[in-house]
């Protein structure tokens, strides 16, 4: 106990010390750093204007459902290390799908489904399926972009989940054999056993529906069905609450709904300060999109140009830092590439960018570590480069 309190110190000092470099060495009397710390704070602004209320704390409630309510056992035989590669896989990217979420809200529903057993390798194919495989994005791609950039992102992005997660297997397939052996890895809950496998799923698919209709964005007139969708999303999301509402009240006891939400609020705990501080580094660095931070548009767009190595390096390395909300990334993409943006390094930044970003590389980072984030990064950046190269040699 002395040693962990003795840890803490010093990581607080080490915290201090940072700020007060930080403090003592940025001029912040300089026009360009007055500009990168308001829009720090700007991208903090309208992420939680845009994110939080809608995005994080439906997606927290998932993630505690999951955490408390889901049958530990059923996981780990759908989704854990030993888990038929075809069924883990295929889950794991089906359900990054439907949920068409971005790089921070997939994140509390990662945690929960990895906390409750699953393999590292179906996990991290959910984790990175989630934002990259939206539907819409890709349909929108396609439309703005171009139809073979459309493609090219979809199958990408598809190919990608279940490589990425088969690689993250083969990487730790120890670690995670151990892990998911070791009892005292999971917390104790009731299982679900009061509840029967539909009562779950009518339970899970209420929540999951409010989160998705939610947030479901319009596509500007390209696609008529899913504007109608938008129009009536708040009548369809007013659904699926009465459906959460009666499951609540039908199949629940109190100390059920103090578990769930006490499992909500440690998800928020752990997420929101090092998602908070990463929108504030990006916004620093990058600024939201069309305004000035402290690395200026003009130098990502000079440096996407061709399909050099090393263009198509720096824009995977780019989308990877940079943060786009569900969706920004075509008109993003649609400036840069009127900018001189390269075929092969768009379509690596389409790869990278909408599954990774500063923020949630902090949080994945909380929960798998360092060593096995920075193998998902690299694959991800790797990939991402290759594919382009590929791609901008081939169009």
């Amino acid at each position: 106990m002395k040693t962990f309190f003795q840890e803490k110190k010093n990581h607080l000092l080490a915290v201090m010390g940072f700020i007060f470099l930080f403090a003592f060495f940025v001029p912040f009397e300089a026009p360009r750093i007055q500009s990168a710390v308001q829009e720090s704070l700007l991208m903090l602004s309208e992420y939680t204007r845009e994110h939080v209320l809608l995005c994080l704390i439906p997606a927290f409630f998932i993630a505690g459902a999951i955490m408390v309510f889901l049958n530990q056992q059923s996981v780990i035989k759908y989704l854990g290390p030993d888990a038929k590669k075809p069924v883990a896989y295929g889950t794991a990217a089906v359900s990054g799908t439907i949920l068409a979420v971005c790089s921070c809200t997939v994140l509390p529903i990662f945690k929960g489904i990895y906390k409750k057993g699953a393999g590292i390798g179906p996990a991290v194919a959910f984790l990175y399926s989630g934002p990259a495989i939206n539907v819409l994005a890709i349909v929108l791609t396609a439309k703005v972009l171009g139809l073979q950039l459309g493609i090219a992102r979809a199958v990408g992005a598809v190919i990608f989940a279940v490589v990425i997660g088969l690689c993250m297997h083969l990487v730790f397939r120890k670690e995670d054999n151990a892990r998911t052996t070791n009892a005292a890895m999971f917390q104790d809950s009731g299982e679900g056993g009061e509840r029967t496998l539909g009562q779950m799923m009518f339970f899970m698919t209420s929540m999951i529906g409010i989160l998705v209709f939610l947030n479901w964005a319009p596509s500007g007139g390209s696609v008529v069905f899913w504007d109608a969708i938008y129009t009536w999303r708040y009548g369809i999301t007013g659904i699926f609450a009465l459906m959460l509402v009666y499951s609540l009240v039908r199949w629940f006891s109190r100390s059920d709904l103090k578990d769930w939400v006490g499992a909500a609020r440690d998800f928020s705990v752990q997420i929101l300060p090092l998602l908070f501080g990463g929108v504030m580094i990006a916004g620093f660095l990058l600024g939201r999109p069309g305004h000035q931070a402290l690395i200026p548009e003009e130098w990502i767009a000079s440096l996407v140009g061709g399909n050099s190595l090393s263009s198509n390096l720096f824009a995977s390395v780019a989308g990877a830092l940079m943060y786009f909300a569900t969706l920004t990334e075509v008109p993003i993409m649609q400036g840069l590439i009127g900018a001189g943006m390269g075929s092969g390094p768009s379509l690596a930044l389409l790869l990278a960018g909408p599954s990774l970003s500063l923020p949630s590389i902090l949080v994945i980072a909380g929960e798998l570590g360092w060593r096995k984030t920075l193998v998902y990064v690299l694959l991800v950046v790797i990939m991402s480069t290759g594919v382009g190269m590929v791609y901008g040699y081939l169009f």
